[in-house]
């Protein structure tokens, strides 16, 4: 059976994941799995999974930075004014990745943020109503009925870039659903500040 954790710096036992680079630790414990009701960062966190397809997460975490600067911290209103010149200039950013379909992308999606954000009051209103009832066992998808549900919707208003993998690493990432190991010391204070956690309406 292959083990779904993997010793932390302080010995106590976490995601198994982590081990691929020493920097996920950090991201692990202070982030991933922690619900999210913040318009900005769940724009930011659906941008950067889009721009992971195809890549290792640790190619984009080593990059946030430039991604937050590039794209003026991802504010959904100053990324849907870019116009072409911002396209160009993007696409000779050394600090993100150049992909043009990815980039121009990031531009759509933020126009149709607007669009959705004018329909259902807020895009954490939005996400939040994809919450798993009854959420895959701990560490054995990567698609669930929600994230294909949430993608097909997405799509059917124009994102870009919203694949149901996509979508429910987001989901993974922004704790709508926790994925942590179920021995993982992280997983508790995950579902503690789920429950803690006012959804957005």
């Amino acid at each position: 059976m292959v083990t779904k954790t993997v010793e932390g710096p302080d010995g106590k036992p976490r995601c198994a994941w982590c081990q691929a680079a020493p920097e996920f630790f950090d991201y692990h414990d202070q982030e991933w799995g922690y619900p999210v009701g913040d318009d900005q960062r769940l724009f930011e966190k659906l941008c950067l999974e889009s721009f992971q397809s195809g890549l290792s997460w640790r190619t984009i975490l080593s990059k946030r930075e430039n991604f937050r600067k590039a794209f003026k911290g991802f504010d959904i209103n100053a990324v849907a004014a870019f116009d072409n010149a911002d396209t160009q200039r993007l696409l000779h950013d050394a600090g993100i990745v150049r992909h043009r379909g990815k980039i121009e992308a990031v531009i759509n999606n933020a126009r149709r943020a607007q669009e959705l954000i004018a329909t259902e009051g807020s895009l954490a209103a939005y996400v939040w109503k994809y919450e798993a009832d009854t959420p895959p066992d701990p560490q054995t998808a990567s698609t669930s009925p929600e994230s294909v549900a949430m993608s097909k919707d997405l799509k059917k208003r124009g994102w870009k870039f919203v694949g149901p993998t996509t979508v429910f690493a987001f989901m993974q990432a922004m704790g709508l659903v926790n994925d942590h190991a179920e021995d993982c010391v992280m997983r508790e204070k995950a579902a503690q500040l789920r429950r803690d956690f006012i959804k957005p309406v």
